[in-house]
């Protein structure tokens, strides 16, 4: 891991560094908090409030809504979606997008554009629909680093250039697109299930547990389809063999080791990976699905894992860098697992 340490040193110093649904998950939330714009979520404990733990994914929900959108129509989210609401009074500030090259998938099919469209779409409606039920509580945008994908394909073995000629680029074409989706869809499934008990009681009667969970559905369709759109690809290939989808379990296996943490502050828990392969016989687990062997229950990650992964550090402490160059803007932001 000290080797992708450097490598993102190395990036962040030549720049100076997861539709219908979402609307029905929204209206219920806004009628779950009453008044969204001046009544916050209730607290949780005296550490954190419902309004940390949302806008926890709202951070996550701006990273997948800039990379789709993107990748989709070669532009982003609306200055109105990721800057501070008005009366927002928060300590966080909006940060800046740093995309690199090619910021559109090239030569897509009829097909595979409207499968993009239709991802990008229902991401920054997740952006707006978290906006309308946080109100005023809403952070902004945090500085968000799309070409980190390159020094993080460097740390996975997928390639040997960080930068340039020969590096990872998620909007070359479709393929490369599929491994890059792959990143973050099961992160952000993950991160939904993981906090979702944090939500407090009361936030539970306010409708947010309801309202996540309606999130989580959504985004574990577009994981299923990314999931079944390699391994498909792979099987049709056949034995001329498909490379993205070792690749994508070259991300798993660095995404495994960046939550399980370094010798010198080692995270106790690391996060549990269901690697890709073609399937081969009803009475084996699923490779396509990524849940439990045993229960076929899906996996949950903590906020220390999902940052340690989008930070693209093992590091206990850890409070910026990789996908986030300067930070989440959110309490949950250092690494403390």
């Amino acid at each position: 891991m000290k080797t992708l340490d450097q490598l993102v040193d190395k990036a962040l110093s030549r720049r100076t560094f997861l539709a219908g649904a979402g609307a029905v998950a929204a209206s219920t939330v806004v009628a779950g908090c009453s008044d969204t714009n001046s009544t916050p979520p209730p607290a949780n404990n005296g550490l954190y409030t419902d309004a940390d733990v949302l806008n926890f994914a709202l951070n996550l929900e701006y990273l997948e809504a800039q990379f789709y959108l993107y990748a989709a129509t070669g532009a982003g989210l609306a200055s109105s979606d990721t800057s501070a609401p008005s009366g927002y009074t928060g300590k966080f500030t909006e940060g800046t997008l740093t995309v690199g090259s090619a910021a559109q998938v090239a030569g897509l099919t009829t097909a595979e554009q409207e499968i993009v469209n239709e991802i990008a779409y229902e991401e920054m409606t997740h952006v707006k629909f978290l906006r309308t039920a946080l109100g005023t509580a809403a952070v902004p945008m945090p500085d968000i680093d799309l070409s980190f994908f390159g020094p993080l394909a460097v740390a996975a073995g997928i390639t040997t250039a960080a930068t340039g000629a020969g590096s990872f680029n998620p909007f070359s074409s479709f393929d490369y697109f599929l491994v890059g989706a792959f990143i973050f869809e099961a992160v952000g499934v993950t991160a939904y299930s993981g906090a979702a008990p944090l939500i407090s009681a009361a936030g539970v009667t306010a409708g947010f547990l309801t309202a996540a969970a309606g999130i989580l559905a959504v985004e574990a369709y577009h994981a299923g389809y990314v999931r079944t759109s390699l391994t498909g690809r792979a099987i049709a290939a056949g034995s001329a063999g498909y490379p993205y989808l070792p690749a994508a379990n070259l991300v798993e296996a660095l995404r495994a080791t960046l939550t399980v943490g370094n010798s010198a502050a080692p995270s106790t828990t690391g996060s549990v990976e269901t690697t890709l392969v073609v399937p081969t016989s009803t009475s084996t687990p699923s490779a396509i699905v990524a849940a439990s062997p045993t229960s076929a229950v899906g996996f949950s990650r903590t906020v220390n894992q999902v940052h340690h992964i989008v930070y693209g550090s093992p590091t206990v402490g850890v409070a910026k860098g990789g996908f986030f160059p300067s930070g989440t803007n959110s309490i949950f932001a250092t690494t403390t697992a």
